[in-house]
């Protein structure tokens, strides 16, 4: 049948990648990415001394006291977003230093350059809110190799991480009780047992049911609010629920193994060998869903922890003294003020300059 005899379905239908190129685009496409993660190894080395020379500048008297403070205050929308008016409380007052590490990168540039470490240094003596002087959380980039009944290969990668536990004071827990309930569960796996029949996992699952129920009724009520409104975050989670993310449950020998075989697929593909293609999400099938589903999703307190994780250090942290110089430019136009009005802010100026820098209004 020729071309033109062929139904316009038959001509549209299912395409794909000719044949004869998949191999080779397959192979490229693995070689820009072990480059670009080269790129980062080297990165890491090189950033090293200029951000020495940054904290030299943080440290300076006139700058360190209100710097995270202000570099918070002109976060961008991807971070503000999940920051409620009690959280901008605590990282514009107690919080002191922030440091970010690419801590499995060692000193000869070797090592996964994905995952990264947060250190949080606070002033227990200007914290009303948990007694942690210090609140570290790591991130370690993992990576999952499973075989569909196709005989296809599902990869997921990408950060997972321990749930890091807050000495809250009494009555100021911001998550509202959802930390402690994913630190608690976590240190009930410790002692082994199916997860699923912890109570620990039975209370935290209710608690995030009930959170969800609570959104949906706020969602549902024809109640207008202020357009100024700032107590609200990304799902009406609090920023410090970041300290309580996991992902997906992979250990460090399920991850070495799976590095393992790609190193060895990647050796057969520069050979021109025949390899095992991988799946996308499109080709599942009803009978591979168990294989990909993790339990810990229903147990998942900061679902968005891994895209806040990237946005901290690839945006805050890089970017910290553009942010900081953003803090000291007005947020609002002074056309259409007349000077009893300016003289006015001049006298609220002097009263609050000593008060930290406020979090800024959302479009």
């Amino acid at each position: 049948m020729s071309g033109e005899d062929k139904s316009l379905m038959e001509r549209i239908e299912m395409p794909s990648v000719p044949q004869d190129a998949r191999a080779k685009l397959a192979l490229v496409e693995e070689e820009l990415a072990r480059a670009g993660l080269e790129q980062m190894r080297k990165s890491v080395l090189r950033y090293a001394p200029i951000y020495k020379k940054r904290e030299e500048v943080i440290s300076l008297p006139s700058v360190k006291p209100d710097f995270w403070a202000r570099v918070f205050s002109s976060a961008p929308p991807e971070i503000d977003e999940y920051v409620l008016d009690d959280d901008a409380a605590i990282l514009g007052g107690p919080l002191k230093n922030v440091t970010v590490e690419r801590f499995e990168v060692d000193a000869e540039g070797n090592g996964e350059p994905r995952s990264v470490r947060f250190t949080f240094e606070f002033d227990p003596e200007e914290n009303d809110y948990f007694d942690n002087a210090k609140l570290v959380k790591e991130f370690y980039w993992r990576k999952q190799i499973i075989k569909t009944s196709s005989g296809k290969r599902r990869v997921w990668e990408g950060l997972v991480s321990d749930p890091v536990r807050i000495n809250w004071k009494e009555g100021q827990d911001t998550t509202n009780g959802l930390l402690d309930a994913a630190c608690d569960l976590f240190d009930a796996e410790k002692k082994g047992g199916d997860r699923k029949k912890l109570p620990e996992y039975e209370a935290l699952v209710k608690k995030l049911e009930l959170l969800e129920a609570e959104q949906m009724n706020d969602d549902d009520e024809d109640v207008e609010m202020p357009e100024d409104d700032d107590d609200e975050s990304h799902a009406g989670v609090s920023f410090f629920a970041f300290f309580g993310y996991r992902g997906r449950d992979i250990s460090a020998e399920q991850n070495k193994e799976a590095v393992k075989e790609d190193e060895e697929r990647f050796v057969k593909m520069s050979k021109g060998e025949e390899v095992d293609e991988d799946e996308d999400d499109e080709d599942d099938e009803d009978e591979d869903l168990e294989l990909l589903v993790d339990d810990l999703e229903d147990a998942e307190i900061f679902s968005d922890g891994e895209e806040l994780a990237i946005a901290l250090a690839e945006d805050l942290w890089l970017n910290a003294l553009k942010y900081y110089a953003q803090s000291f430019q007005p947020n609002f136009d002074f056309e259409g003020l007349d000077m009893e009005e300016l003289e006015g802010m001049d006298e609220d100026e002097e009263e609050g300059e000593n008060a930290p820098p406020a979090k800024k209004a959302r479009n």
